[in-house]
């Protein structure tokens, strides 16, 4: 699995940022690894230096095997909440979608008493 992470304007310390991002990411995703084939981060400050609500960004993006791209994104007051929630997000999303290509087929159902019954 290949890890992009890009910085925009007004990001201090991008390479300890990008470093920190991509372990973290890596660890995050980790059960995919056969699945996910790159990620592309792109973490911003809207605001560029002026403090707001939400003003920081991060965007990923997950290309699989075989599959269209997914995409999240998720604002927040500071870069580690919208680092978080993003991955977060994708997680959520590429067990969604690995979920319905691969997982529903072979699943045994939850009802392990056939003979049980429902009043």
């Amino acid at each position: 699995m290949q890890i992009q992470v890009n910085t925009g304007n007004g990001i201090e310390n991008k390479d300890t940022l990008e470093r920190w991002a991509d372990g973290e990411l890596r660890q995050c995703l980790s059960r995919f690894v056969d699945e996910v084939t790159r990620v592309e981060v792109h973490l911003s400050d809207e605001n560029h230096g002026a403090s707001g609500a939400a003003d920081k960004r991060c965007v990923m993006e997950a290309r699989l095997a075989h599959h269209q791209p997914l995409a999240v994104t998720q604002h927040a007051p500071n870069m580690d909440e919208a680092f978080r929630g993003a991955s977060d997000k994708l997680k959520r999303a590429i067990d969604s979608t690995l979920g319905r290509l691969y997982g529903h087929r072979n699943r045994e159902s939850i009802r392990k008493d056939g003979d049980a019954i429902v009043e």
